[in-house]
């Protein structure tokens, strides 16, 4: 097949037109006001709202709620973005507060239906659900909160209480994370480094280097740590009360497991398998240290390169060899992933302020989604631009979806991005003949299985921990003990520990924005190995399945979803077999080194 006609790419900032020209033009204002009127409409809606509303009428209902529901996410979607892209800039920090607090008074308006629906009846929540069509399944998923759902007085006090509570809280852990500079002194020159710029100094081949990166980082997030601490003290509070003590909610990761609609007793699985196959990282880094030529390795060096590399990749030659990627899997991914550039949908450049990290978010439906990277030509930069866009392919795949089933569950929503890195890691694979450098992809390889299932692994079980601790009155100080014999747990004797590293766990910006959202990561990777190996031994007949199951987004539960292609989640046998890849791939090294 004839490549398309290439087209350059450079490292540049996002457009954020699609969605609004701006936070004080007359398209937002025109679509506040529209909104507002939507929400006044649908207010009217509650007296038809009876046990016996016919299907029809029913059915209006929903499809009204959908239309407000899509213009109130790209409202809600151009404040955070905007926000992203310069975490220190004021006006968008108020108009993010802004929106946050009239979504929340919307969303009290509208609550009605919600609780409504939850209160009805068996027989005819049944029947309604026979004539809702692509709505199916985000309603019987609602009524799964039944049980642990309040009364709606206390149900809107919650709503207001989260914008001037948590989410005031996340954003202030933002804007003060997000405004560090580290100062690192490389050959008698002391630089500052944004925190995506620090990072790329963790993989160098200098030791010293390694060492003086994570020193930096968390000497500056340990002296901010009292401050840190008592956000996410507060954060884990304000969970246990609304989720423990006031809806029921049996464990704080419960919420999660049912938002995810994977049965508590899987995540337990998956975690429990997980802990008993530590052994095989702790392998791996041990053979790290022999190839590295040291006795043991330091927790500065887990992502050490085997040979000294400072191979760096130009944004238009990562962007290229992703496109090339995807199209030689299907052609379709490549056009889905040229359709986020064209709508000058990537905000790829580091900038001091900007959003640390990586992420893609997508809203409405009928608009390509956002990626925002901090791109700065590492290998592990043209994985994270192979990942993201993944994701954003696994949203236009959905897009025929409505709002509400567009976005799969959480520990499906890595599928297609983790698939896509192992499709870039296969491509460089089967490209190079050199031995040497083939053992240096299999150890990041192996590095980026690590990071991906058993540091997220851990996180998740510190999350579990902490949220016990918190409510028993742990310390700061406490927590950080806590987390250090979590990663004492995790490493064994495999590597030597420094003290400094008590102070990861609140530099890690899922547990303070997303509880217990980490173990996604490792549900994804695992799954995807699963997957990936069905690839290998079906070929082309395997492309249908796996784009059928990217396709369904949301509108369907994860059990059935993967029943559909042949995964059982509950089996221990399937999580330990994604765990017999990742052993698989050490053999491998262990020839070739």
């Amino acid at each position: 097949m004839p490549e398309p006609k290439t087209k350059t790419y450079q490292l540049s900032r996002w457009s954020l037109a699609d969605l609004f020209p701006g936070h004080e033009s007359k398209e937002m204002k025109a679509a506040l006001k529209k909104l507002d009127t939507l929400v006044a409409s649908f207010e009217k809606q509650r007296k038809k709202l009876k046990k016996t509303i016919s299907k029809k009428d029913f059915l209006a209902i929903l499809n009204q709620l959908e239309a407000q529901t899509r213009l109130a996410v790209k409202i809600d979607q151009f404040a955070g973005l905007w926000y992203s892209e310069d975490t220190q800039n004021q006006a968008a920090q108020t108009f993010q507060a802004k929106i946050e607090q009239l979504m929340a008074e919307h969303q009290n308006r509208t609550l009605f239906f919600s609780l409504w629906w939850k209160d009805l009846d068996n027989k005819n929540a049944a029947r309604l659900m026979k004539g809702s069509g692509e709505y199916q399944y985000w309603l019987r998923q609602m009524r799964n909160f039944k049980p642990y759902t309040l009364a709606e007085p206390e149900e809107k006090i919650i709503n207001l209480k989260d914008v001037t509570g948590a989410k005031a809280i996340q954003t202030l852990y933002s804007s003060i994370t997000n405004r560090y500079v580290f100062k690192v002194t490389i050959h008698g020159e002391t630089k500052d480094y944004t925190r995506a710029d620090l990072m790329k100094l963790v993989y160098s081949p200098n030791p010293d280097h390694r060492a003086a990166a994570y020193q930096e980082l968390y000497r500056v997030y340990g002296n901010d740590c009292p401050i840190l601490g008592q956000m996410y003290q507060t954060l884990t509070r304000d969970w246990h009360n609304e989720n423990l003590s006031m809806r029921k909610f049996r464990t704080a990761i419960a919420v999660r497991n049912l938002g995810n609609d994977v049965p508590n007793e899987v995540v337990d699985t998956l975690l429990g398998v997980s802990q008993e196959n530590a052994r095989i990282f702790q392998r791996f880094f041990k053979m790290k240290a022999k190839l590295l030529g040291m006795e043991k390795l330091r927790r500065y060096d887990i992502y050490a390169p085997v040979a000294a590399s400072n191979k760096e990749y130009p944004y238009e030659q990562a962007v290229q060899m992703t496109l090339d990627c995807y199209r030689n899997f299907d052609p379709k991914l490549e056009k889905l992933s040229r359709r986020v550039f064209e709508a000058n949908h990537v905000d790829s450049e580091s900038r001091k302020g900007k959003r640390s990290g990586a992420f893609c978010s997508s809203g409405d439906p009928s608009l390509a989604p956002w990626v925002l990277l901090n791109y700065t030509g590492s290998a592990r930069d043209v994985s994270t631009l192979a990942h993201e866009f993944g994701h954003a392919i696994h949203a236009m795949l959905a897009e025929k979806h409505n709002v509400f089933t567009y976005h799969s569950s959480l520990p499906l929503a890595e599928t297609a991005s983790t698939f896509g890195e192992m499709l870039l890691v296969d491509r460089l694979l089967a490209e190079e003949k050199d031995q040497a450098v083939r053992r240096d992809i299999l150890f990041s390889k192996v590095d980026d299985a690590y990071a991906t299932i058993m540091r997220q692994v851990y996180f998740a079980l510190f999350e579990r921990q902490a949220h016990e601790l918190v409510n028993k009155g742990a310390s700061v100080d406490e927590l950080s003990g806590a987390y250090m014999k979590n990663l004492q747990d995790q490493f064994g004797d495999s590597l030597d520990l420094a003290e400094e590293f008590k102070w990861e766990w609140v530099s890690i910006p899922h547990i303070y924005y997303y509880p217990f959202y980490v173990y996604a990561y490792a549900f994804g990777q695992l799954l995807v190995f699963a997957l990936y190996e069905q690839y290998k031994k079906e070929g082309n007949a395997f492309k249908p399945r796996y784009l059928e199951l990217l396709s369904a987004g949301g509108s369907k539960s994860p059990d059935e979803i993967l029943t559909r292609a042949g995964i059982d989640m509950r089996d221990a046998e399937f999580w330990q077999g994604g765990y017999n890849v990742v052993a698989n791939m050490l053999e491998e090294l262990e020839k070739l080194s």
